[in-house]
């Protein structure tokens, strides 16, 4: 098989660097993944850039923030009564989590005032894009079983089961 189409089973491996808000480049480790391409999703601008790409082929690309982590949103920061929080818990610039009604109580703690703390409910990589370096390792062609196994690992993911 010469380029990568729908329904084939592609390899790639590949790397990631993020440059973080403090001015902190986190890289992670390399990484090798296999897909049916078409089906099993990968973020946008990876998609387009595998498209008809061949074994071999050594790509960079940029992955936008609202394709991977999530856009920034300002109107996730509020100011929250103190009240009912772990005193001790609250530090400036370090991330708060606790168990209340059943429920899991997450934020980043941005200030602490006397009586309320200035909290940013966004996940934790909000707003931060990705550079990205792949090479496609190998494509082969998928039997039927590989890609309706794909297909139902998809469908489960969409219904929030995967």
């Amino acid at each position: 098989m010469d380029t990568i189409r729908p329904e084939c089973a592609v390899t790639i491996k590949y790397t990631m660097t993020s440059l973080l808000p403090d001015g902190t480049v986190k890289q992670r480790p390399e990484q090798i993944i296999e897909f049916i391409f078409g089906v099993e999703r990968q973020v946008p601008s990876l998609e387009r850039v595998l498209n008809n790409a061949s074994a071999g082929d050594r790509i960079s690309l940029r992955i936008p923030a609202s394709e991977i982590y999530g856009d920034h949103d300002p109107s996730l920061i509020r100011e929250i009564p103190k009240k009912g929080l772990k005193k001790q818990r609250l530090k400036e610039g370090q991330f708060y989590r606790q168990m209340k009604d059943g429920c899991l109580v997450s934020f980043k703690t941005l200030e602490v005032r006397p009586e309320t703390v200035v909290a940013d409910f966004n996940k934790p990589m909000a707003g931060i894009s990705v550079l990205m370096d792949t090479e496609v390792v190998s494509i082969r062609e998928a039997d039927k079983k590989e890609i309706e196994a794909a297909r139902e690992t998809e469908s489960k993911k969409r219904i929030g089961c995967g």
